[in-house]
């Protein structure tokens, strides 16, 4: 009798299981965020820096690149700061920093809070004389 009773509930147990497989793939999925570039550009100053802020919707990698440091003066720097970080209010609280960053350098980070919003800074690291003037700066930022 218990023998009859065991293979019953296996056989319920089979078609119960079997019946929950197909819900899973119904489950929905979560799609992949849409990756948006921006372009900020401006002038970099003796000693000066410069920040932009951007908003992520969506968790992912955070790509920087700068472009170009065109000089206004006799020649452009051999080298700027290039940082990104978290906005708070004004103040853009800098995680990631390259000090040595050149036209092609790349600062990359991860988000990992749905949406925020976030900075990037240029700024003179000392490179900047008054012979070699301001320089123009273009950058661009890839992120979800």
């Amino acid at each position: 009798m218990q023998n009859i009773t065991l293979r019953a509930l296996l056989a319920s147990l089979a078609v119960t299981l079997g019946a929950c497989s197909g819900l899973i793939d119904e489950l929905p999925t979560t799609p992949d965020p849409v990756i948006s570039t921006e372009t900020f550009n401006g002038t970099l100053t003796l000693n000066g820096a410069q920040t932009h802020t951007f908003f992520t919707g969506a968790t992912g990698t955070i790509t920087a690149t700068l472009t170009a440091l065109t000089p206004q003066g006799e020649a452009a720097p051999e080298y700027v700061g290039f940082s990104m970080g978290t906005q708070s209010g004004s103040t853009c609280n800098v995680v990631l920093a390259n000090d040595r960053a050149v036209v092609t350098s790349i600062v990359t980070g991860t988000v990992s809070t749905l949406s925020g919003s976030l900075c990037m800074r240029i700024y003179d690291v000392g490179k900047l004389t008054r012979e070699t003037g301001s320089v123009d700066y273009t950058f661009t930022v890839s992120h979800p």
